[in-house]
């Protein structure tokens, strides 16, 4: 196990939340107000391009971990040596309406690759929502075993919530929440429900079996600081009404 030491006592005192600025965003200003308001208002550790620029910016913004996003490894090496302290292979949210697709074998081999180049940094690897429940669940063990720290779920693009309001949010976050239910059982690694969560469905994942949870467009959508604070404030509030379930040590 390779995973970074205040990540894992995070980990281990309770469910964790991981703030996502966006893998495709590298708007300083941007990045700045969600980091910022992402150590605010409590958060766990953000998530940020895999940019080295912006890792630099971000190490003099906030003392929190710093993880960063890309689909191609050897953005994960300039990035680490910026000052990165964890790297994630996805999210693929931003690709889907791209028409780009990541299927099992492409992500096992950036996996493979990723731990070639870098053996011992935390490594977090989404497992593609398009695949059905049962191969993300098979994905997820092959990616374990390819020498992953965190396994992350999604589904946010893929789902259309038919209502309006709380029942609407509980519809947008059934699949990654399927997700985090089916994989937490099958991997012995930390499980990080991502992707269309709200602070009525954080809770949801959690009891799900997840370990933490990655949001994103709650925050990042937001064009101030100020709400920005105050929507991690109220996720970290809603991760507080949870006890978390065994799952495996």
């Amino acid at each position: 196990m390779t995973i970074h030491p205040s990540v894992q006592q995070a980990f281990a005192q309770g469910p964790v939340l991981k703030v996502i600025s966006g893998l495709n965003n590298f708007d300083h200003q941007n990045v700045a107000a969600i980091i910022k308001a992402a150590q605010a208002g409590g958060a766990t550790f953000v998530d940020i391009a895999a940019d080295s620029n912006l890792v630099r910016m971000a190490r003099q913004l906030i003392s929190l971990p710093i993880c960063v996003s890309a689909v191609e490894p050897e953005k994960f090496v300039s990035a680490v040596e910026a000052g990165a302290d964890l790297i994630e292979i996805g999210n693929f949210d931003s690709f889907y309406a791209q028409g780009r697709r990541f299927e099992a074998e492409e992500v096992l081999a950036l996996t493979q690759e990723t731990r070639s180049l870098l053996p011992n940094i935390t490594l977090s690897v989404t497992v593609p929502h398009i695949l059905e429940l049962d191969q993300q669940v098979e994905l997820a063990i092959e990616l374990v075993k390819a020498g992953a720290d965190i396994i992350q779920t999604e589904g946010g693009t893929s789902s259309t919530p038919v209502h309006a309001g709380t029942l609407g949010l509980i519809e947008k976050a059934a699949p990654t929440l399927a997700a985090a239910y089916s994989i937490s059982r099958a991997v012995s690694v930390p499980v990080l429900c991502a992707s269309g969560l709200s602070s009525v469905t954080v809770p949801m994942a959690i009891a799900a079996g997840a370990a933490g949870v990655g949001v994103g467009s709650a925050i990042n959508k937001l064009d101030n600081e100020v709400a920005m604070v105050a929507v991690v404030r109220s996720l970290v509030e809603a991760l507080a009404t949870v006890s978390r379930p065994q799952v495996h040590a």
